[in-house]
């Protein structure tokens, strides 16, 4: 049975803010929807509040958080909640369904140690994956690591495919047996972009099923054509047929290959 977290539903009914994620770097709210089949609670993003950066083009974060969904969906990676563009109190934005409790003023793991941790480098756990080492204030040995977990490496080959430049630790939504991915506003650069703290797989060939899910991603590009650009769209088709030949991509050396901060 789907989550009900990927269930489409038409969210253009009345929507009421009910709190700001202030953490976040973009402007970021939470909000109830009122819609025929009940008050349904996401987290909603004006275009109008996007931060503008400089290597990506200015009010198309929304675009590409609603692209993410949609390459999620037609792939059948079902790692990104519903997303879609609706009008808002501050104009038109991305509407996400909500995971998790609303308790939370943001997206956070409740423990997120059971997936990504920083330890000890001699306390790693048995058949986890090091990303990198580090040093605490004391000069203490550490290494950021994360479990040989398949849902993390699902989410691993959707980041590889849709270029996300920012898949942090906080960006990972567990909830019961399904695992999410949020924050895909940067993704879809045409070129390699991709920092994440779940490179355990690099250089790995994909196996049957991924294969199937990034051919299948393929199938919708079409549908990108409102949200992305021609070129945006192609790098794409490029990116799949990388992974379907070559696997998972190692990380750049040219730039930095981890999200700052990590959590």
């Amino acid at each position: 049975m789907a989550h009900p977290a990927l269930e489409p539903i038409d969210l253009t009914g009345p929507m009421e803010l009910t709190g700001r994620l202030v953490a976040a770097s973009n402007a970021s709210f939470l909000a109830t929807v009122h819609t025929d089949q009940g008050d349904v609670t996401v987290i909603h993003k004006p275009i109008r509040g996007e931060r503008e950066l400089w290597d990506f083009p200015t009010h198309t974060l929304g675009l590409r958080e609603v692209a993410a969904h949609q390459v999620s969906a037609a792939g059948g990676f079902d790692v990104v909640p519903f997303t879609c563009l609706t009008e808002g109190p501050y104009g038109m934005g991305s509407t996400q369904r909500w995971v998790g409790s609303t308790e939370a003023h943001r997206h956070v793991l409740a423990d997120d140690s059971d997936l990504v941790d920083v330890v000890p480098v001699d306390d790693v756990p048995e058949g986890w994956h090091v990303v990198l080492h580090a040093e605490d204030e004391d000069g203490h040995l550490l290494a950021v690591a994360h479990a040989d977990d398949p849902r993390l490496r699902r989410l691993a080959v959707f980041d590889a495919l849709v270029n996300n430049a920012d898949r942090k630790v906080g960006h990972l939504l567990p909830d019961g047996a399904q695992l999410f991915g949020c924050d895909h506003g940067i993704s879809f650069h045409v070129e390699p972009k991709l920092r994440t703290v779940l490179w355990g797989w690099a250089g790995e060939p994909l196996d049957e099923a991924e294969r199937s899910m990034v051919t299948a991603a393929l199938d919708g590009l079409d549908d990108l054509a409102d949200l992305l650009s021609e070129a945006e769209i192609a790098a794409i088709g490029d990116r799949a047929t990388a992974l379907l030949t070559d696997g998972l991509p190692e990380p750049r050396e040219d730039a930095p290959a981890v999200p700052w901060p990590l959590w």
